[in-house]
């Protein structure tokens, strides 16, 4: 096991001011409130990052009052890692502030070998959130999902697992993502049934995929469900990072899983620019435009944003100063989308 932990770090005392530093929005109808701004460990956690940087990001946050921090069974490499390390910092940083966080995590993706380590049966869900629960070393998560739809399993059976953890005290909230509209109306339904509300939906969203803008959005309007908008910066493709070219320590230069050169050249480019020019005028940067944007709506509840080093995080929190768009910026940035 990779984990670089030698530097120890002072004994965490979280900044006074920290809940001064972030907005709350209520999560749909629920009495559950969300940092306007929570932080993912998709990535930067697993057993090939370092842990005292780890640590850092996750005190940062906090100290910036982004009191959710979001998980799932596999974020590494490998899978599972970023659960375990996240556990050993809970221990050390977080213990003592447990009832000021939430805490989530998923099942739905491949985990382990065979037939029940993926997907939405209540066997892998129920097993899923265990091993979560021993790698954190959390007696229960404060929102477990489903992290994405399984068109062979009844949504009954997949929700009945969920709203089965609720009752076990292993999660307080549940969530799902990624779900069609008609698929997340269904669920709320089915749950409603069961007398476990349907808490948040975790979409992917950006300026540049705006899929949930196709009727998901007014599903969870209607219905009173939450959001929570994952890779709101098209990873790293709505930052200023790649305005120049693609930088050798860029993900799309390292990792092209996710973001691949050739995804970031001609006109794609020039949206880029485009949109950097508007962010300029609003004394922002690309990237807090880009997050300022999904805030805009009063459905999403909160951005998930990922990041490499502690500084970035006050760069996406400044945010929050200024979601408001005019008529004009948004005819302007539309036009730029081709939306």
């Amino acid at each position: 096991m990779h984990i670089n932990d030698h530097n120890p770090l002072p004994i965490y005392h979280p900044a006074s001011d920290r809940y001064d530093q972030m907005n709350y929005r209520r999560t749909g109808k629920s009495g559950l409130l969300l940092p306007e701004i929570s932080l993912g460990l998709w990535h930067n956690f697993g057993h090939n990052a370092d842990f005292t940087l780890g640590r850092k990001i996750l005190r940062r946050a906090f100290d910036l009052g982004i009191s959710h921090f979001d998980l799932a069974n596999n974020y590494g490499p490998p899978y599972g890692s970023a659960e375990e390390n996240f556990g050993r910092i809970f221990k050390k940083d977080f213990l003592p502030f447990r009832d000021e966080l939430i805490i989530s995590s998923k099942a739905g993706w491949d985990m382990w070998p065979g037939p029940y380590g993926n997907m939405g049966s209540r066997k892998y869900l129920i097993a899923s959130c265990d091993q979560s629960l021993k790698r954190m070393g959390l007696d229960y998560v404060d929102i477990f999902y489903h992290h994405r739809p399984d068109p062979e399993t009844p949504l009954e059976e997949t929700m009945g697992a969920l709203d089965q953890l609720v009752r076990q005290g292993k999660a307080l909230y549940v969530g799902i993502s990624q779900y069609s509209a008609e698929d997340t109306a269904r669920a709320y339904d089915i749950l409603k049934q069961m007398g476990t509300p349907l808490l948040i939906h975790q979409p992917r969203y950006s300026m540049i995929d705006r899929w949930v803008e196709g009727g998901l959005l007014n599903v969870l309007g209607e219905k009173g469900i939450g959001s929570i908008a994952f890779s709101p910066l098209e990873q790293g493709m709505l930052t200023d990072k790649y305005l120049k070219g693609i930088p050798e320590d860029s993900r799309a230069a390292k990792d092209g899983r996710y973001l691949k050169p050739e995804q970031i050249g001609g006109e794609k480019l020039e949206m880029i620019r485009q949109l950097n020019d508007i962010a300029k005028t609003r004394n922002q940067t690309l990237a807090q435009m880009a997050i300022a944007w999904l805030l805009k709506d009063p459905r999403i509840t909160s951005v998930l944003v990922g990041v490499s080093k502690p500084e970035q995080l006050d760069d996406n929190v400044s945010a929050i100063k200024n979601t408001q768009f005019s008529d004009s910026e948004v005819i302007k940035i539309k036009e730029i989308l081709g939306a």
